[in-house]
Parts: structure tokens; sequence; C-alpha cells
């Protein structure tokens, strides 16, 4: 907690765990951090080994922030975290959620038990984000899209994170809910029934 405890420090870390963020990114998606405290808390995950920081080829050329290998081993920990948060009765799923965030906590929700032998690749648009999902041999991967990416079995697609939470959750229509959905119907009814919120805790 000395390396990662202080406030805003997990939430900085989260944002660039499917890959390396700009500055303005960060702190573009969380709302209520400053520039300044921004700042003071990439150069002390910097410094003591999480985060690091890389400048992107031409024509890009500009510095994005990723986290090492020892700082993207701290997945297990955030998931951890988030089971534990969403079994409190306080737990309050129409809160805003990054794009990020919903994915790992796609990676998280995920149950194991229910795979099987399914095999998919999936592509998620969250505003402005796009993912590009695989599952296979068991594990769901997920990473930002690509150009080059080839046109993936099933697409999502919604405005915010909430119609994510309220369909693969929540198990409500996905049309109610603003989910669009492109590829077989039955293929995504059984992609979406693989995730599932852990039970409360009694208050």
């Amino acid at each position: 907690m000395e390396l990662i405890g202080e406030r805003w420090s997990l939430p900085i870390i989260r944002e660039m765990m499917l890959g390396p963020r700009r500055f303005g990114e960060i702190r573009a998606e969380l709302p209520g951090l400053s520039a300044k405290t921004l700042t003071e808390r990439l150069e002390s995950l910097e410094s003591t080994g999480i985060v690091r920081r890389d400048s992107l080829p031409p024509p890009a050329s500009v510095h994005v922030y990723a986290l090492t290998d020892w700082g993207l081993a701290l997945e297990p920990v955030m998931q951890e975290l988030g089971r534990w948060a969403v079994r409190s009765t306080l737990h309050d799923p129409s809160l805003p959620i990054t794009p990020v965030s919903l994915m790992l906590s796609m990676r998280t929700m995920i149950v194991p038990d229910r795979i099987g032998e399914l095999a998919l690749t999936a592509g998620f648009d969250v505003g402005r984000a796009r993912f590009f999902a695989r599952l296979a041999e068991g594990e769901l991967t997920i990473r930002p899209a690509r150009e080059n990416d080839p046109a993936p079995d099933l697409h999502f697609s919604a405005e915010a994170g909430f119609p994510y939470l309220a369909a693969f959750y929540g198990k409500f229509p996905a049309a109610d809910v603003g989910l669009a959905i492109e590829g077989d119907a039955e293929l995504a009814q059984r992609f979406m029934a693989l995730f599932s919120l852990p039970p409360k805790c009694a208050p």
C-alpha cells in the first residue's frame, strides 16, 4: 500500500492496464483528477518501477505512459478488489465506468467453468473507444482494436458502459438497454451468459 495506496494511484494504473496512454487520455477518463496530481502520481509510480514513460514512433512522436511487466502483474490484485467491491450492498452499478475499466471488469467477471470449448472473437465499441477480444482455450484476452484486425464473430456497441453492464451482468435484453449486437444471435447469448457478478455479502 505504500507503493500504490495514494489516492488516484489505482485508477491511474487501471487506465494503463490494456496499453500505453497519453497524459491527456488518462486525465480525461478520470474526472476530478487535476493535472498536478496526475503528474505527481505518474512520477511516483515511475520512480517505483510500476510505470515507464515511452515515446511513440513518428508520425505520432508523443510521450505515453505504460505499465512495466511488474505493473501489469497488478491485474489479479485489481480483479480481486473488483470482485470484493461488487459484493457490497452499497455497490451502485449505475455510476459511470470508463471503457478500460469496463473491459477489465469483463475479464474479471467471466465465469471460467461456463466457458467449456467455446471460442470466438468479439469487437467492443464503447463511445469512441474500440477493443478487440479473443476467447480461446478458456481465457478471454482484450486489447485496443487495430486497423488490421480481422472481422470479429460478434460486434457490440454502445455510447457508454452502462448498456454493457445492464446486458452482460443484469441480463436485461440488449435492445432494451441500448446495446447493439452484430453477429449470430445464439452465439451472442452464449457469450453473454459467461458473465456473472458474485453474490452480495450480508449487511
